[in-house]
């Protein structure tokens, strides 16, 4: 999470959606940087709402704009998958190494899932089953459009560097699988949908 108090900005750090890149590039430049731990670093919006707004926003004339990404949500499952292939994280519980995607697809789908499958949903980390969540939410799809809102707004060129990133592999999901993930977590996909549609 990265706050910009002059510009009353704050990015929220979605997992798999290439902030690591990201909070290399602007950290120098923000007010406050929370990379560590996880929770902190991932603090959900509802979080942010319950816990941060009140304090950040007392006795300021303006509110804080809060923003952040979301991932096609396959494509989001994806990226955990790959990146629990590491070799850091061979011996551990999380790893996915000797594993399909369509076996970490059917341990998502289990209830509770697997420790290797064990990741949320983008949703819940975005609203929590309530609104209000962030202000602005870009799709990682379109990150020039995000870069070019930041940009704008910090007023300073953004190149992002790749880092964090994960094995490459291939993924071809059974399309069952698929289509029983869209039924789990609907949400996940209408809110996708409807911010690719501009919504």
């Amino acid at each position: 999470m990265l706050i910009f108090w002059e510009q009353r900005l704050v990015i929220l750090s979605v997992p798999k959606t290439g902030t690591t890149s990201l909070e290399a590039v602007l950290a120098p430049h923000a007010a406050i940087v929370a990379m560590r731990p996880p929770p902190i670093k991932h603090t959900t919006a509802r979080r942010y709402r319950r816990h941060l707004q009140g304090f950040l926003e007392r006795g300021v004339e303006h509110s804080f704009t809060v923003v952040a990404m979301m991932r096609e949500p396959i494509s989001w499952l994806g990226s955990w998958y790959r990146y629990r292939q590491r070799e850091e994280a061979a011996e551990t519980v999380r790893s996915t190494k000797g594993l399909t995607f369509d076996d970490f697809l059917r341990g998502y789908l289990n209830d509770p899932a697997p420790a290797f499958a064990a990741v949320g949903a983008q949703s819940e980390f975005l609203h929590g089953g309530r609104k209000p969540g962030p202000d602005r939410i870009f799709i990682y799809e379109d990150m020039p459009r995000f870069l070019s809102f930041l940009q704008d707004r910090l007023q300073m060129e953004i190149d992002l560097p790749r880092l964090n990133t994960s094995p490459e592999l291939p993924l071809e999901p059974d399309p069952a699988l698929v289509e029983a993930v869209r039924r789990k977590y609907p949400q996940d996909f209408a809110l996708y949908e409807s911010l690719r549609q501009g919504g």
